[in-house]
């Protein structure tokens, strides 16, 4: 089995978003690769901000049943949802490791997953929490 990638909000928006320039050509190809390999993995909060993202926040953004479609396609890779044990052992990551409460149930959701990698613009390229290393595919 080959290594699975966490995949956070920021690259999946940026796959998804036509004006991001070259972030979304970057990112369009880092995703088009998890699904040829069949590595990328997910949760519910990624989609959950993917999908405000998308239909709110981007310069051109996406109509609500454009987003819904391509939340099902995602599906089909592993999602972790978020429990209230996800919620204790975030805190306790953010509390440990000085990130945001958000970005720890990122790494508690990659943890869940068993994932080898996040890729991320947001947490710090080359750190490693938790055991997983973190990577910015847009530097």
């Amino acid at each position: 089995m080959k290594d699975r990638i966490f995949v956070d909000t920021n690259i999946l928006v940026y796959a998804h978003d036509l004006s991001a320039g070259d972030r979304h050509t970057r990112a369009f190809a880092v995703i088009e690769s998890l699904w040829e390999e069949q590595t990328g993995v997910i949760s519910t909060q990624v989609l959950q901000e993917f999908y405000v993202t998308v239909t709110r926040k981007i310069k051109n953004p996406l109509k609500p049943a454009e987003a819904r479609e391509i939340i099902r396609n995602y599906l089909a890779w592993p999602v972790q949802n978020n429990d209230p044990e996800t919620t204790i052992r975030a805190s306790e990551i953010e509390e440990t490791n000085f990130i945001s409460f958000w970005d720890a149930l990122i790494v508690v959701a990659a943890l869940r997953l068993q994932a080898k990698k996040i890729i991320s613009e947001d947490l710090n390229n080359g750190q490693i929490i938790e055991g997983i290393l973190i990577e910015n595919p847009l530097l």
